[in-house]
């Protein structure tokens, strides 16, 4: 009973801990790519929930676990980050408490000392602070209930155990498939246990053929669907040696000194010539090939590398994953690998205290407390840096200025605040320290035809669209930017390159029919338009529009049926109470249509055309005095113009 209370008292107190330690996140907002993981629009249905499972390309990577919860849980906080992040946090907390009951059920030392700093470690912070990374904290949760099913299984040969065992795991590869080399991870514990046999390792048959299955889909996901393809990827194998043997002595020592954690690394420049850099590998074989020699004295030290090493492959270079354009190391990378590190350094730490601190047990107490601390106020410290976007992306400059990334995903954010000429900075310096990344030139033109430089900006995008041909968005942006400059034959071709590019890109479809229809092509806008909504049916825009070019062509029932379902879809949409009440003035409902005018004018629309048409409205009904003061107040409107 005693045992039990102190233990409950142990996890509260590390709860706590880790909860004051990731507090700074757990306030913060959404970071990166988090809002294409959060259950966009068209899967928050059933039938959405349907796609997630069936539909490869549905969402981000094809993990529809992890997808499925996400579905979950926008329905019971929607867009709000703190619920996806206590989730995070919870699960993450959940993965602790697993590891110790594993590492309890394999008889390793330090069990509680290796869970309690794995809850607390900064080099987590990546995974749990990052909604993103809920396949991480997810599939380490189901990974460790899955290993306790197995072993259980494997005490009493039980079939229940096994077919939970079996369906967990498999939960876990639709999580993230990194936690595919768990059944190789068993059978390295049964060899360091002294246990293997074909009778323990014939179970494992089916979950191989699990694991091998995941091994083929996940790089093709990546590859079609996450963008891990192009230069960036053709990696010889000997620079996927280099890479394969550095990064395991990278991760160990951001988990023995955790210092200078950064979200986007620099990428290593690879050079086979440069003797400095087998440094790595060899240290690594060599490693290895010592703790063979001494197998027979303790298998502990190999059976804990091989797991880690092992745990760690799929983010060694052999299979292409996106991050790598930007850098071969991440310490999400490592998450479900610090796990079994810090459990190995854990039971180092407890066997050698057992031997040399059996009468100082308060100062061992003492160095775990202060080493949790400190880890604690080192997590603190890394979580704020995810509190908000900007801080964010300065914090990764601020660790990496040579991030290129970085700077273009900061310039963004700053133009959505405003802040123009602070963004252009930074994408000039995106573009100069990689002249081949299409984005920034895109992101940069957009700052220009902002601006109403058009031939700068035309310069820009067609630098992105030199460095990459097939960038649909950039002749987008292009066509659209020509398209607010007047040119709207000129904008017609690079809308319709982006249309061939991207056929199902319904912004293009959209732009082009406006382009067509400001032209006065009318007849081909509203294909163009029809196309749009086709794609994207919830498109206020395409519908206020598209009824706007019917009126103009007569069809005034087909106009009122598009442009009421605008409003319906945005209420606050000031321009398309306008385009309603031209749709209604046309039908001969006048009153309805200064009604929908007011409403244009209340919501903040307020232009000489406005005044015009209530002017319009007004004479048909006879109120003349009105009329001469809408057409006065759109004459005093136009002259200022």
């Amino acid at each position: 009973m005693r045992r039990s209370v102190i233990l409950g008292a142990v996890a509260l107190a590390v709860a706590a801990a880790a909860a004051a330690a990731y507090w700074p996140a757990l306030t913060g907002g959404l970071v990166w790519d988090d809002d294409g993981h959060i259950t966009r629009a068209a899967l928050r249905s059933l039938r959405g929930l349907r796609a997630i499972w069936l539909e490869p390309g549905a969402t981000q990577q094809y993990y529809p676990v992890l997808h499925s919860l996400f579905w979950v849980e926008h329905r019971l906080w929607g867009d709000a980050p703190l619920g996806y992040h206590l989730a995070n946090l919870l699960l993450h907390l959940a993965a602790c408490a697993l590891l110790y009951r594993v590492l309890r059920r394999i008889e390793v030392p330090g069990a509680l000392l290796a869970a309690s700093l794995f809850a607390l470690h900064p080099v987590c912070v990546e995974s749990v602070a990052w909604i993103s990374e809920q396949k991480n904290t997810l599939s380490t949760v189901f990974y460790m209930a899955a290993a306790l099913a197995y072993l259980r299984f494997d005490g009493g040969r039980r079939r229940g155990w096994y077919a939970l065992a079996t369906a967990l795991f498999a939960a876990a590869l639709l999580s993230k498939s990194v936690t595919a080399s768990l059944p190789a991870a068993i059978l390295v514990v049964f060899w360091w246990k002294g246990r293997l046999s074909w009778r323990a390792a014939a179970p494992l048959a089916p979950w191989f053929c699990l694991s091998a299955a995941a091994a083929v889909v996940t790089p093709w996901v990546e590859s079609k669907f996450v963008g891990a393809y192009g230069p960036a990827f053709n990696l010889g194998l000997t620079d996927r040696i280099l890479i394969a043997g550095r990064a395991p002595w990278f991760y160990l020592g951001k988990i023995v000194w955790p210092a200078d954690l950064v979200f986007i690394y620099p990428r290593w420049k690879l050079d086979w010539t440069d003797a400095a850099q087998w440094a790595y590998p060899l240290a690594a074989a060599l490693a290895l090939v010592l703790l063979w020699g001494v197998r027979g004295r303790a298998r502990g030290p190999l059976a804990a590398a091989l797991l880690f090493v092992g745990t760690l492959f799929p983010a060694l270079g052999f299979i292409d994953v996106y991050p790598f354009v930007f850098s071969f190391v991440a310490d999400h990378f490592q998450y479900l690998a610090a796990a079994i590190m810090i459990s190995a350094l854990s039971a180092g730490a407890s066997i050698l205290a057992g031997r040399w601190l059996v009468r100082r047990a308060g100062m061992a107490g003492a160095a775990t407390l202060c080493a949790c601390a400190a880890l604690a106020c080192l997590t603190w410290r890394q979580s704020g840096k995810y509190h908000d976007i900007e801080t964010f992306y300065r914090s990764i400059l601020e660790g990496n200025p040579s991030s290129w990334l970085a700077h273009d995903n900061l310039g963004v954010v700053l133009v959505q605040r405003g802040r123009l000429e602070e963004a252009v900075g930074h994408y000039r310096e995106a573009i100069s320290l990689n002249p081949d990344y299409p984005q920034a030139y895109n992101n940069y033109g957009n700052v220009l035809a902002k601006q109403g430089h058009f031939a700068e900006a035309a310069e820009e995008y067609a630098g992105a669209l030199k460095a990459r041909p097939s960038f649909a968005a950039a002749e987008y942006n292009w066509g659209s930017a020509l398209s607010d400059s007047g040119n709207y034959w000129q904008a017609e071709a690079h809308l319709r390159n982006a249309i061939k590019i991207q056929p199902d890109y319904p912004q293009a479809h959209y732009a082009l029919a406006n382009a067509l229809a400001n032209s006065g092509r009318l007849d081909a806008a509203v294909p163009e338009y029809a196309e749009a909504l086709r794609l994207e049916p919830d498109y206020p825009e395409a519908h206020a529009n598209l009824g706007l070019a019917l009126a103009e062509k007569g069809d005034w029932v087909g106009a009122l049926a598009q442009i009421t379902e605008a409003v319906r879809l945005r209420p606050g949409y000031a321009e398309a109470h306008a385009y309603l009440g031209f749709a209604l003035a046309g039908s001969g409902r006048y009153e309805d249509a200064l009604s929908a005018y007011g409403q244009a004018l209340t919501i903040g629309l307020n232009n000489a055309d406005l005044h015009y048409q209530m002017g319009i409205a007004l004479r048909k009904l006879g109120r003349m005095d009105e009329a001469r003061a809408e057409f006065a107040e759109a004459t005093r409107m136009e002259g200022r113009r």
